[in-house]
């Protein structure tokens, strides 16, 4: 758990750094918030807005798998570690992850006039409100209350977001 314990000595651009300050759970709960809204747009959107619909979607996709991926390298792990019943609760976020990611796949592959994409758009996001009520309800008092270093959990998660990000 070294790199959770440690102080992270990259410099990053203004906004990681900015980033780096959050605690994991407020870095999770802000993407929870971002992912969320764009759902909330797809929602508003017609049957002609085809060129919106793509940008959204590979928006939604790329925030999805840099926050899928944070949370499983990092985050999960800590929780495993630290909680006492962490065990079935990452199982479970894991297994709903893992739900999500087939969808995102499927969705990669689509175009907004394929049958079944508004309909899987409309189901991820339904099975990802699911997931954040879950670690908001659940899961994130736990962690609060486990002692884990949030701040230095959150700069690792931060720092690798902005990777993940760049490269997506």
């Amino acid at each position: 758990m070294s790199t959770r314990s440690q102080s992270g000595t990259q410099a990053g651009t203004q906004s990681n750094a900015m980033a780096a300050r959050q605690d994991a759970i407020a870095l999770l709960t802000a993407d929870h918030r971002e992912v969320h809204e764009m759902f909330e747009q797809f929602d508003q959107l017609g049957d002609r807005a085809r060129a919106t619909k793509e940008k959204l979607k590979e928006k939604i996709c790329k925030a999805l798998i840099a926050h899928t991926t944070i949370e499983e390298e990092i985050f999960y792990p800590a929780v495993r570690e630290q909680i006492e019943d962490g065990e079935d609760m990452v199982d479970e976020a894991t297994v709903e992850h893992a739900a999500a990611k087939d969808l995102i796949q499927q969705l990669q592959e689509m175009e907004p006039d394929d049958e079944l994409f508004d309909a899987k758009v409309k189901v991820l996001g339904e099975q990802i409100d699911h997931h954040v009520e879950e670690e908001e309800k659940e899961m994130f008092p736990k962690v609060k209350k486990s002692g884990l270093d949030l701040l230095a959990l959150g700069q690792e998660m931060a720092m690798r977001k902005q990777e993940l990000m760049d490269t997506l």
